[in-house]
């Protein structure tokens, strides 16, 4: 059975702002050019991490979905995806034991429950080392990495998020399976992007 609102592809755009974390979902064509705009989600950049609102437009006028923290203090306690009026959809962790080496995440949804990892654990470490190298580690690098998560017991495929090289960061979405709503797999894109520590 489909989700309610089920996307088979879809991309992510994030402007790039001093104060402001800005990220733009745009439908993916059949022929693979960019489609209309799904949802935007805008927020202080201190806020970011305990709860993020999706909005249709620059307007604000109207909410899509949101996602938010558990608990504020324990944001590994996990985060709910949320629709219009507040009712949860869906909700996402990270594993953070298991993201040592390699960022490991929980993914659920009504009647679908994934495990969610980096592709290539080369890159993977790379990312980490650069992190720790003085000063060289302030310095932006625009890793291409992809996420694949598989449904748990199965391993059939759900979704694939693959972060793509630009100036901004750019990511195509497929969403495999679906019983995926498309709301539940955004918030977890902005997610790989705005939350996991690199």
């Amino acid at each position: 059975m489909s989700a309610s609102m089920y996307v088979p592809s879809f991309t992510m755009k994030q402007r790039v702002t001093l104060m402001v974390n800005k990220y733009e979902l745009i439908a993916t064509n059949p022929d693979g050019s960019d489609g209309p705009l799904l949802a935007l989600a805008q927020q202080k950049r201190m806020a970011f991490k305990e709860q993020v609102t999706f909005y249709r437009d620059d307007t604000k006028a109207q909410v899509v979905f949101s996602f938010k923290a558990r608990k504020a203090i324990d944001l590994g306690s996990g985060y709910d995806v949320l629709d219009a009026d507040g009712q949860p959809i869906g909700w996402f962790k990270k594993e953070f034991g298991k993201s040592l080496l390699r960022s490991s995440w929980q993914l659920s949804a009504p009647g679908i429950d994934t495990d969610g990892t980096e592709r290539n654990p080369t890159i993977a470490i790379v990312r980490r080392v650069w992190d720790f190298v003085p000063f060289i580690g302030e310095i932006p690098l625009p890793f291409i990495f992809h996420f694949d998560f598989a449904e748990r017991g199965t391993g059939k495929p759900v979704l694939s998020v693959e972060r793509k090289l630009s100036v901004r960061d750019r990511y195509h979405i497929t969403v495999q399976d679906e019983r995926l709503d498309f709301r539940v797999a955004a918030a977890m894109t902005v997610a790989l992007d705005a939350l996991q520590s690199r």
